[in-house]
């Protein structure tokens, strides 16, 4: 399938506000796009200009705005899943709640959890890169609690690794210059704050080089972000570390790009927005971002 692969999130968000509002606003050719979603709930939420393909999910429920509910979960968990099926030339996901998906007992703490366990195979992983323009950041963990975040010096490789795979095939950039975040405040000053540098990021670097990687040392990151025009992507040890510094600069135009699978997914870089659904003010800046990364 040609198609580029469209779900539009829960049920009770914006995310089937800012779908419509997008395509509406981007104008694509009616057999450039399908929707995963469920006729009730764009009706709700607005009017297509074009008759694209609609994969209907079952949604039983009325819509309520601003609400979390199992129903929600599940419909969000069953159109992922069918957009993994599919896989088309592309995917791009409206937004989700994990605690809807929690609701239901589907225990995944985001979107990009799910698609790698659909999606990967040979032991592949999925990546979460930010993309604003030329602005750039991977994040070396995911979703997780900063208590939990284990880095290793393999882990830092493959990652690594995969990013500059990922950059000479998809943004034809042959040689990128990567970036590094120290983990710990000031990059560890010499292990005064932090041995992580030591120990494992600077060998983690070591290696990278010797395989003809172009990556810094681990640098302090509350100044390396003021640089950012000067690499291709910077690497963040962790969630915070790398989206606060892209959506203060970019805001809604920063877009979540799943990578490391055999399809690419993107994503707006916000929320479900519960707090605004159904009254019509949701900016659809994100989403049209996150299409047009797979036109």
């Amino acid at each position: 399938m040609d198609k580029i692969i469209i779900t539009t999130g829960d049920p009770n968000g914006i995310g089937a506000e800012i779908t419509i509002k997008a395509l509406n606003k981007l104008d694509l050719a009616s057999d450039k796009v399908m929707l995963i979603s469920n006729r009730k709930i764009l009706d709700f939420y607005g009017n297509l200009n074009k008759e694209y393909e609609i994969l209907e999910i079952s949604f039983d429920e009325e819509v309520q705005p601003g609400h979390v509910t199992k129903a929600c979960g599940e419909f969000c968990f069953q159109s992922l899943k069918k957009a993994c099926e599919l896989k088309g030339k592309g995917i791009v996901t409206a937004p989700v709640a994990k605690n809807a998906l929690h609701l239901v007992g589907h225990n995944f703490n985001g979107q990009t959890e799910i698609l790698q366990k659909y999606l990967a195979h040979d032991n592949q992983l999925a990546e979460m890169l930010f993309v604003a323009g030329n602005f750039r950041v991977l994040l070396l963990t995911r979703h997780c609690a900063l208590k939990d975040i284990v880095l290793t010096k393999e882990l830092v490789i493959e990652k690594v690794a995969n990013l500059q795979k990922f950059f000479i095939e998809k943004f034809g950039i042959s040689e990128p210059k990567f970036a590094l975040c120290g983990l710990n405040p000031h990059a560890g000053e010499d292990g005064i704050l932090g041995d992580e540098e030591i120990e494992i990021l600077q060998p983690a670097v070591d290696v990278l080089r010797e395989n003809g990687i172009n990556i810094t040392n681990p640098l302090p990151a509350d100044t390396l972000f003021i640089k950012a025009q000067e690499y291709d992507c910077i690497i963040a040890n962790y969630h915070d570390q790398g989206l606060i510094p892209i959506k203060t600069v970019a805001g809604a135009k920063t877009v979540n790009m799943t990578i490391g699978l055999d399809v690419i997914r993107t994503s707006p870089g916000h929320g479900t927005a519960f707090d605004i659904a159904g009254k019509n003010h949701a900016d659809e800046t994100g989403m049209i971002e996150a299409i047009k990364a797979l036109l």
